[in-house]
């Protein structure tokens, strides 16, 4: 009963969603006098409740492990932890898409519920996009994808999660990435809605802009939180394997990047509109490109949801109809968009500029990348694509942008010049000259490496340059998550460059009571025994590490046995020191009672997650300030319009 209380539910929000879009649209034609139009906010308001309840039974059953349910019976069992049930019910394919729904139907709630700034004309027409974006995906899950199906003979016991997503990290990384990916189609809808109404003005971006930077936020720490989860869980000891489902994700977030610089020229000087239109239907594309990718079948990966070519047919179909439809409105209503207010190439617009094209040029460079050897299969050529292309080719464009991201916020609005900045620009450089002689006497280092750590310090010290002579507890808040989010990028910038420079491996056949060295560590394999978990067993070793003979820790890595379903993973165990980590994983027996062991000391590797969490909370100070000074503007306003009300009440009264 359960499972159909939630299909029963989807359905609904099914419809509710089409009354969006049919309301939403007839009222944008007629006007907001409409009868219609009364009904838009509420039927978006009451799809959200619907969805929710669905997404929410479905996360009922898998909790009580309803194995009649075929997506259960898939991707669950009886005696896996709870936590990990419920995990479940979005580590696959029908869930995961659910729940994407799910976040976009509550993100319509918002919209209609407190989203006052724009004419209404333009939020009917907004409301109208979001629900035809919404129905698409309904559809898909409803006619392609039913989470809900039954079985008919209920299973004897479930097939169990991929053992490599039976982890914390799928609590937390997919969720994440999905509410960036729904913030990126929030911000569409706007665009769409601006077009529309030939609306593209800075009240626009206004009420697009903490949307955007909702969604960047939630990106930044999907992507963080998948690269380390990545990290320790596949012991491979890499961080980033330009792996295309892990570059389906990268591309949303360069492209919500670019938007969001945009955004922020178009609300506050009223420039680059048709530019900001464009990166909102780019951000979405790339955000549905993403999600082809990882279902349709077309790649071989531990992130990919492997399903039927169908399905990914029709994801295909939404993706030409929403995205060709944008571009197709975007060119009939390109000429209505006014250029908007100049500038000059020196000045913090220019700026975002440069930032703008760099970041569009890294964006092309991962996409061409990603879908060159899938067009190549097609013609049975098989390549693989990985860093050697994508590292010196992105540098190519992120040095410049990475230079610019320096200078930017240090000029002035409009228009500035150089020569007023000669001074702190003069300072940065020398650190950055400073760095690469520095790093070229310490050791041999490779030219990428060597340049990323000198772009590094100087990003770092340049973007504390705008606190400089200013009162810090007067600074704004957006100023703060500007800093902030500057100088993680440069922190996790110098963890890239001194993992790539400076990391140590060593791979060793020990027995018990033999020792390695990896870099200032020394390793000592004391025994290895077999352990059991909940639904594992496990040959782990226990190793006695110790940083330059120093107190000894321990450390216990294992190569688990899952049996539902049958899979080998191997689980690494961590060292963290502040400069670095000591990775280390167990291998196979190598005879005569030894065993392989592998060891990684990685100087400052943690520094990437510690600059990208840094990076999300200049985008949560950002995103604080922004709704606090909307919400001053707004009081101001009213206060105006009671004043000049008032006035004119008084004005009008007859006199005695």
């Amino acid at each position: 009963m359960i499972a159909e209380l939630g299909l029963a539910a989807l359905w609904l929000a099914a419809a509710l969603a089409a009354l969006q879009l049919v309301c939403g649209a007839l009222a944008t034609h007629a006007g907001e006098g409409h009868d219609l139009a009364l009904l838009t906010r509420p039927a978006a308001i009451l799809q959200g409740g619907l969805a929710a309840f669905s997404f929410a039974m479905l996360v009922w059953v898998f909790a009580i492990t309803d194995l009649s349910v075929k997506l259960v019976a898939a991707n669950s069992h009886a005696m896996k932890p709870l936590v990990f049930k419920l995990a479940g019910a979005w580590g696959n394919h029908e869930g995961s898409m659910l729940l994407w729904v799910t976040v976009m139907a509550l993100a319509g709630v918002l919209i209609a519920a407190v989203e006052r700034r724009l004419p209404e004309r333009t939020m009917q027409a907004t409301l109208a996009a979001q629900g035809f974006v919404a129905l698409g995906f309904y559809a898909f899950l409803l006619l392609s994808s039913n989470p809900f199906e039954r079985l008919p003979i209920p299973a004897a016991e479930g097939m169990g999660l991929n053992p490599l997503l039976q982890d914390l990290g799928l609590a937390f990384h997919p969720p994440t990435l999905y509410f960036g990916y729904v913030g990126l189609s929030v911000a569409f809808s706007f665009a769409v809605g601006a077009l529309v109404t030939r609306q593209v003005t800075p009240e626009f971006a206004r009420a697009m802009r903490p949307w955007v930077l909702g969604a960047w936020v939630f990106l930044t720490l999907g992507i963080t939180a998948g690269s380390y989860w990545a990290y320790y869980e596949l012991g491979w000891g890499g961080w980033w394997f330009w792996d295309p489902v892990e570059n389906a994700s990268l591309m949303p977030w360069l492209a919500a990047t670019a938007l969001l610089h945009s955004a922020g020229v178009l609300a506050a000087r009223d420039a680059l509109r048709a530019w900001t239109i464009m990166l909102g239907v780019v951000a979405f594309s790339m955000s549905m490109l993403g999600t082809f990718l990882v279902r349709s079948g077309i790649l071989t990966s531990v992130h990919a949801f492997a399903v039927d070519p169908e399905r990914g047919s029709f994801i295909l179909a939404l993706l030409a109809i929403y995205i060709g439809g944008a571009l197709l409105l975007f060119a009939l209503r390109a000429g209505t968009v006014s250029e908007g207010e100049r500038f000059a190439v020196a000045s913090r617009e220019g700026a975002l500029v440069v930032n703008n094209v760099m970041l569009s040029a890294v964006l092309a460079i991962v996409l061409l990348g990603t879908l060159y050897p899938l067009l190549t299969e097609a013609f049975d050529v098989r390549v693989s694509v990985g860093p050697p292309y994508f590292n010196p080719v992105g540098t190519i464009f992120v040095a410049p942008m990475l230079l610019a991201m320096a200078v930017g916020p240090l000029l002035r609005w409009r228009q500035d010049s150089l020569g007023r900045v000669n001074r702190e620009v003069a300072l940065v450089a020398a650190l950055i000259l400073a760095a690469l002689v520095l790093v070229s006497i310490v050791g041999e280092v490779s030219l990428l490496p060597l340049i990323g750590l000198s772009l590094a310090g100087g990003l770092a010290v340049a973007s504390l340059l705008p606190l400089g002579g200013r009162t810090l507890r007067r600074v704004p808040l957006a100023t703060w998550g500007m800093v902030a989010a500057h100088f993680g990028i440069a922190m996790a910038l110098f963890g890239m460059a001194s993992d790539s420079a400076f990391t140590k491996e060593r791979l060793a056949a020990l027995e018990p009571g033999q020792s390695a060295e990896a870099g200032p560590w020394r390793v000592t394999l004391d025994r290895v025994e077999p352990v059991a978990g909940p639904n594992w067993t496990a040959l782990q070793a226990s190793l006695s590490a110790s940083y330059k003979g120093g107190e000894p820790i321990v450390l216990t890595p294992q190569a688990r046995s899952f049996w539902a379903p049958p899979q080998q993973t191997t689980e690494s165990a961590l060292a963290t020191r502040w400069n670095g980590q000591l990775y280390a994983v167990i291998g196979q027996e190598a005879g005569r009672g030894r065993w392989q062991i592998r060891l990684w000391w990685k100087p400052f590797v943690t520094w990437i997650w510690l600059g990208g969490m840094l990076v999300a909370l200049g985008g949560v100070l950002a995103l604080i300030g922004r709704v606090l000074a909307d919400l001053k503007r707004r009081s101001v306003t009213r206060r105006a319009r009671a004043r000049r009300d008032e006035a004119r009440a008084l004005v009008a009264e007859p006199a005695e």
